[in-house]
């Protein structure tokens, strides 16, 4: 019993991207105290917060996946283009990015 919780505790630690981010790099920055792992491709970035938040504290998260995503890829994040799988969900979000040319 206490390899699975080993295990299952081990695993929620880990993020893995999309199939569609396969092969993009990876970013890993902490605001405010949340974690966060960032997935660039070049024009597109998805961001898995990382760790259990309550309800009250997962408020801030989608403004802070948007920083997470441009300050680990020295884009910025288009206006309005974060968009999660789950309408509400704050673990994952993918966003659309305007690159600096080069």
């Amino acid at each position: 019993m206490r390899v699975i919780l080993f295990l299952v505790l081990s695993l929620s630690a880990c993020a893995s991207p999309a199939p569609l981010f396969l092969g993009a790099t990876r970013h890993d920055i902490t605001l405010d105290g949340i974690r966060f792992a960032v997935f660039q491709k070049p024009h597109e970035a998805e961001v898995i917060r990382l760790g259990y938040l309550t309800r009250r504290e997962r408020m801030a998260v989608p403004e802070l996946m948007v920083i997470a995503a441009e300050r680990t890829t020295g884009c910025r994040a288009i206006p309005n283009s974060l968009r999660s799988r789950i309408p509400g969900d704050t673990g994952e979000a993918r966003l659309s990015l305007r690159c600096p040319p080069g």
